[in-house]
């Protein structure tokens, strides 16, 4: 079997661009999070923990290139890497690139890029080369919005009330903001929220 070559894809204004690495990297890194935001609730000892929103997950990337056998600059590959950075005068705006290696396929934009020198010919040029590439994902709102689950709190749904439940904790249930009770109130017609009674069928609407 070939050996997969990682390779760099550049979306410029004047077309795609492809710029293969020298070596393959023998690891990388994948990371990721989400964003929450604490709410005081009256009544309640301990605020309510709510979801805000994910972080743009990352790849950091450490990419070798060695020239000395072939005793030729080694900057006229990483170059080519490092130029990802430049701004574009037509998008104004660096470009956009993936990181395509095997079954790796990592759509972003380059935030950073340290180089270290560490071998040289008696010219002083370099041969020896690492990059530390770090590149954040990009998504288009189109995209986020159809990786959402069919049944979030942006649809309409229908909850039958149990118990002891209040519209507090039903909207922290629901949509992980128990302030968000009002919106419940309004879709059916509820005046006193503290006159819950179980067994009664709520809209649940969907958050605009």
């Amino acid at each position: 079997m070939a050996l997969s070559k990682a390779q760099f894809w550049i979306y410029k204004s004047s077309g795609t661009e492809t710029v293969d690495v020298l070596f393959n990297p023998t690891e990388y890194e994948l990371s990721a999070g989400n964003q929450y935001a604490e709410n005081d609730v009256p009544g309640l000892q301990s605020p309510t923990t709510q979801f805000v929103g994910g972080d743009a997950s990352t790849l950091s990337l450490n990419l070798f290139f060695d020239t000395y056998e072939a005793g030729t600059d080694v900057r006229a590959h990483t170059s080519k890497i490092v130029g990802i950075l430049d701004v574009d005068s037509d998008l104004h705006a660096p470009p956009e690139c993936r990181f395509v290696w095997g079954s790796l396929d990592f759509k972003g934009v380059i935030v950073s890029i340290k180089q270290r020198f560490t071998m040289f010919l008696e010219s002083g040029a370099p041969v020896r080369a690492t990059l530390d590439v770090e590149m954040r994902s990009t998504q288009t709102m189109k995209e986020q919005y159809k990786e959402i689950p069919r049944q979030s709190a942006d649809r309409t749904k229908r909850k039958t009330v149990k118990q002891g439940d209040q519209l507090w904790n039903i909207a922290a249930e629901e949509y992980e903001d128990p302030g968000a009770w009002r919106h419940i109130a309004q879709a059916n017609g509820i005046d006193n929220p503290r006159m819950l009674a179980a067994g009664r069928n709520l809209t649940i609407p969907r958050l605009e």
